[in-house]
């Protein structure tokens, strides 16, 4: 599973022009799901994103993660992440994982998240969204975790 995460002031998402997830301080998370995932993949990605130090202590140093900020996340199932772009100008899709697979996976993720962090906002699988952020920093990390392993 792959997680393109973004520390943001706010970030919202809407569907059909209404809006159906608002956030303030915290992490934009999209998500792709590739073939060969499974819920192990899931839990270590929630665990990640939850953890992973992205905000500024005292000293300003990126050092704290959304649990120590009770920050909030936005979660948004995004399947192009799972691309292969390596050949052409046209991604294949060949890698993502079917969309019943992504959206089972992706509630898994969103379940773990919810356990983790104290607020969760969630975009629809499936969905044509937009997605609006104000991006703190910039500050922009891709993780990933397959069954070899995390990078």
């Amino acid at each position: 599973m792959i997680a393109l995460i973004q520390r943001v002031a706010e970030a919202g998402v809407s569907v059909d022009g209404r809006a159906i997830a608002r956030i303030g301080p915290g992490i934009l998370a999209l998500v792709g799901v590739e073939r060969g995932d499974g819920e192990r993949e899931a839990v270590r990605l929630a665990e990640r994103v939850a953890g992973y130090r992205v905000f500024p202590d005292a000293q300003g140093r990126m050092n704290l993660s959304l649990g120590a900020t009770r920050g909030a996340l936005l979660a948004v199932p995004q399947f192009t992440l799972a691309a292969d772009t390596s050949k052409g100008a046209r991604p294949s899709f060949s890698s993502a994982a079917t969309p019943e697979e992504g959206e089972r996976l992706f509630g898994c993720f969103v379940a773990h998240c919810r356990a983790l962090v104290p607020e969760v906002g969630v975009g629809r699988f499936g969905a044509d969204m937009k997605v609006s952020l104000v991006n703190d920093g910039p500050v922009t990390f891709w993780l990933r975790c397959t069954r070899a392993g995390a990078s």
